[in-house]
């Protein structure tokens, strides 16, 4: 046996040292050095997944117009909600990494997805729970299926083994932190272990041609735990958010090669399983008996799918001497600037005004034509006069008062009459772009706040 050796690595980047040092000069971070054993790999240590361990690659150069180009068949799940945000169903040879809260569903989707998948020969590894408790949780999701297979082992070298024997179309590992390779000897879940079985995983996912799902921990802070040489590695990052307390789940692509990283899926969790939804606009729009004030509907988009979103504003005086600003699910600074703007160019004092700011269901949304419903949802709990029912914004706020126009209107407005409201509020120079197709909704052009607010009050 050849010579222990010891280095330290950045449990935040992965960077690698010989020595201990206070601050990585890859991430900037202090503190984050561990030091770890391992071992330079051999020849003889080196395990094929093939059958025949002989094969070598052969690599040669090309000229990049003698590439030839063919169209890859997707696998397409019954998940419509996952073929969206993989960019139209599962790529041949991908490597995907899933990425949420302990607790949050990541198994129960993945065992689900495996359990939908008809016909294809799927084997779920999981380095985290008995043959009985996935069993358990198999039965709870009420769906069976022949041709997937269990292996609860924790030994890449052992997996491999049993991956030559069972020749699987799709591989699920649940999860990355918990295998541990023999050629490393470091503890499983160490920087050098997971940096190691990725690359195992996605050497055999390009050389096979067969697609890996690696569900991964994140830190407390969100990050995904371990070196971030491991989300470049992988073809396609998908996190998965949400609320222990709610039924709802998000699915977010953070990285996608095969397809937009704009996307989200979003699900319902019974005791089923994961249900995926199908009309979210329903769930995002809170159904309330009587009209209050300080809520507005905002037309927005993700990824390809329009949404309607209820936006909620509490404007109170404040009580101490500092006004607090607390918003979920926005952006604190650009509710900042909204009120700036607000004091500014409508005479609105809001400097003396408690501020809280919330987005209905859990989401978190970036799209700036959210401006216009977080405004009009502000001036309504500021004078306290309940906003029309039938009434949606599609629109940006600009510094000078402005409303801006957003992209792909038509959809927003498609979607929003298709949700039965009467009236929608854009900015005027989004004319151009409606062109002449006619809608059943009334589409209200508007160029500056003050047109809003007389408008509305």
């Amino acid at each position: 046996m050849s010579k222990l050796k010891t280095a330290f690595f950045c449990q935040h980047c992965g960077y690698e040292s010989p020595k201990w040092l206070g601050k990585c000069p890859s991430c900037q971070q202090w503190n984050s050095f561990v030091e770890e054993n391992i071992r330079k790999k051999e020849d003889k240590d080196v395990f094929n997944w093939k059958e025949d361990t002989n094969d070598k690659r052969k690599t040669v150069t090309v000229a990049l117009h003698d590439v030839k180009v063919k169209e890859e068949q997707r696998i397409q799940t019954e998940d419509p909600e996952l073929n969206r945000v993989l960019g139209g169903g599962i790529v041949p040879g991908s490597i995907i990494l899933v990425a949420g809260e302990p607790g949050i569903g990541k198994s129960t989707l993945f065992l689900q997805t495996g359990l939908r998948l008809k016909n294809i020969r799927t084997l779920y590894v999981s380095g985290e729970e008995s043959e009985q408790q996935i069993k358990m949780r198999a039965d709870r999701i009420q769906v069976t299926n022949d041709s997937v297979f269990l292996l609860t082992e924790t030994d890449t070298q052992t997996i491999f083994q049993e991956i030559r024997k069972l020749k699987p179309e799709v591989v699920i590992v649940d999860s990355i932190q918990t295998l541990q390779s023999p050629l490393i000897e470091s503890s499983p879940g160490s920087v050098s272990q997971i940096r190691e079985c990725a690359a195992l995983f996605q050497r055999f996912a390009k050389e096979s041609g067969i697609p890996v799902f690696l569900i991964g921990h994140i830190t407390k802070d969100g990050s995904i735990a371990g070196p971030k040489i491991l989300e470049h590695m992988v073809d396609t990052v998908l996190q998965f958010e949400g609320d222990r307390h709610y039924a709802y789940r998000i699915l977010r692509t953070l990285k996608n090669r095969f397809g937009s990283t704009a996307e989200l899926g979003i699900y319902e969790m019974n005791s089923k399983g994961m249900l995926p939804v199908l009309n979210p606009s329903d769930i995002l729009i809170t159904q309330k008996e009587e009209a209050l004030s300080g809520t507005a509907i905002a037309a927005t988009i993700e990824g390809m799918r329009p949404l309607l979103i209820e936006v909620q504003a509490l404007v109170t005086q404040s009580v101490y001497g500092t006004p607090q600003r607390t918003v979920s699910g926005y952006d604190l600074r650009r509710l900042q600037l909204l009120l700036a703007v607000l004091e500014k160019r409508g005479g609105f004092h809001f400097g003396m005004k408690d501020v809280f700011l919330n987005l209905a269901g859990g989401l978190k949304v970036e799209d700036p034509s959210i401006d216009l419903a977080v405004m009009a949802a502000l001036l309504s709990s500021y004078e306290d006069v309940p906003l029309p029912p039938v009434i949606c914004f599609a629109g940006e706020v600009g510094l000078s008062g402005e409303i801006r126009a957003v992209n792909r209107i038509e959809q927003r407005i498609a979607e929003a009459e298709k949700m039965g409201f009467g009236k929608i509020i854009v900015s005027k120079y989004n004319q151009k772009g409606l062109g002449k197709q006619s809608f059943n909704i009334e589409v209200i052009p508007m160029g500056r706040i003050e047109e809003l607010y007389s408008y509305l009050f």
